[in-house]
């Protein structure tokens, strides 16, 4: 059975398509990638998923195997930590044994740079070649009998601190409650609230470890924030902040006491304000699912904005180029100037805080950054679940010759960068996307009204429903405002 890497390293189901001699061949050929030039220090690293500890010993096991000096992290460690560890102690990568948002049936592999970001597209590649070329059988591996650990949470809190305005938050006494929806990030902020003796205080949700999740999906996506939100509810908007990590810490999400759950989108146009009103310059990067809220902004700003393709190897090609300001993509991953090139929950939480303690009431505030960009925000997303890649294949040979109108407005442009974008008069448009890491068929709408995003995204349904020849598309639960 073939290994395939999507948008962010290789995922599948535990017991099924994912499996100890399964993670022996992948990690197989990362290891085989590395040496084309020469062994070198890899670093391991597990969440709180099922089988975290086991799978990540046995990513060592093939790393020592092929002649690498390997460290092993004890304990469940977020991503954006480990990312920050490759650079700090000169690692040539690492590996991540985490499935990231996804349900709790599931784990995966992402793979690290030497920059301390995820890996590009080129390193993906060759590591799937390479692990497609063996069996699970035919893997070489020893075992573990002694492995230095690592720990790198001094360095990494002394490094946040350095991004951020102590004497800011030093002035906010104020709420701030931490969803860990049960992952990797649970006591990271509240630890660094000590360590930097900051007056707020950090109520903790769910900050258990727990494979299961409570049952729910680690993704701080609105489905899943409804106690976060109701916790929040009657609050000062002013001394009140709710964040919410993903599974291995490096997505985030926001809740506020007037609004409620924001999106993605409303937190990254808020870095962008938050981050040049600090001084910051440079580009703009989002890719194409982000509202266009955010490039309207940045050009109103005098900002250049870079467009690129779903996934944040995506925003890493372009954080390694220079110049980057913020790079944000829908699903609530942000990467900042002066940071490693990766998504980082934990100190995205504390910047947008900052930026609480700076411009006070942040609905006001993003309030007047709609009227600066002159765009209504109003969005939605809508997880289609597909049985195998056929639905998506068949939807997009749909949309080869784009309609002349949909959902009873004109075409006006079509966009092609990942999937298939349909620009309608009237502000609106909506795209259809296979995801890279689950078989869903994503459907994602903007519009200057809720009513008008609904409308259009059950048109996209319908559309789907229409081209599916195979009958298996069904609508998620889980879908983002």
């Amino acid at each position: 059975m073939l290994l395939v890497f999507g948008t962010d390293g290789w995922r599948d189901v535990i017991a099924d398509g994912f499996t100890v001699a399964r993670v022996r061949r992948a990690v197989h050929g990362y290891a085989a990638h590395l040496l084309a030039e020469g062994p070198g220090l890899v670093l391991v690293a597990h969440d709180t998923r099922f089988g975290g500890a086991r799978f990540a010993h046995a990513a060592a096991e093939v790393l020592t195997r092929a002649g690498h000096e390997v460290r092993l992290h004890r304990g469940p460690l977020p991503t954006p930590v480990l990312s920050f560890a490759v650079r700090h102690l000169g690692a040539r990568g690492a590996v991540m044994l985490t499935a990231s948002h996804n349900t709790a049936d599931y784990n995966g592999v992402k793979l690290k740079g030497p920059y301390g970001g995820t890996a590009d597209t080129a390193t993906y590649e060759d590591v799937a070649r390479r692990a497609n070329a063996i069996v699970d059988d035919d893997v070489e591996w020893a075992p573990l009998r002694d492995v230095a650990p690592f720990d790198v949470r001094e360095d990494y809190f002394a490094h946040v601190a350095s991004l951020l305005d102590l004497a800011v938050l030093r002035a906010w006494r104020g709420t701030l409650v931490h969803d860990a929806m049960h992952g990797a990030a649970a006591g990271w902020i509240a630890d660094f609230v000590r360590w930097a003796e900051l007056p707020c205080t950090v109520e903790a949700m769910r900050a258990d470890p727990d494979p299961l999740f409570g049952g729910g999906q680690p993704e701080p996506m609105p489905a899943q924030l409804h106690a976060l939100r109701d916790r929040l509810r009657g609050a000062d908007p002013a001394r009140t902040l709710g964040v919410a990590t993903d599974g291995d810490g490096d997505r985030l999400g926001v809740v506020t006491a007037g609004s409620g759950v924001w999106t993605s989108h409303q937190v990254l146009a808020l870095l962008v304000d938050h981050l040049q009103r600090l001084g910051g310059t440079g580009r703009v990067v989002h890719t194409v699912t982000v509202s266009r809220l955010v490039p309207r902004l940045a050009r109103a700003r005098g900002l250049e904005v870079t467009q690129t393709g779903v996934g944040f190897k995506h925003l890493v090609a372009e954080l390694l180029r220079g110049d980057v300001l913020v790079a944000g993509e829908e699903s609530g991953g942000f990467a900042v100037r002066g940071h490693v090139p990766e998504r980082d929950g934990i100190l995205n939480a504390l910047l947008v805080l900052e930026a609480l303690a700076s411009a006070g009431d942040l609905d006001v505030r993003f309030a007047a950054l709609e009227r600066e960009a002159r765009w209504r925000h109003a969005y939605d997303r809508r997880d289609l679940e597909v049985a195998d890649d056929s639905t998506g294949a068949a939807v997009m040979a749909a949309l080869a010759d784009a309609p002349a109108t949909f959902a009873g407005a004109r075409v006006v442009g079509v966009e092609r960068l990942d999937g298939v974008r349909l620009d309608l008069e009237g502000d609106r448009w909506v795209l259809f996307r296979a995801s890279g890491t689950e078989r869903v068929l994503r459907l994602y709408c903007e519009a200057p009204d809720g009513e008008a995003v609904a409308r259009t995204l059950d048109a996209a349904e319908a559309f789907v429903a229409l081209h599916d020849g195979t009958g298996g598309a069904a609508r998620s639960p889980q879908t983002s405002r």
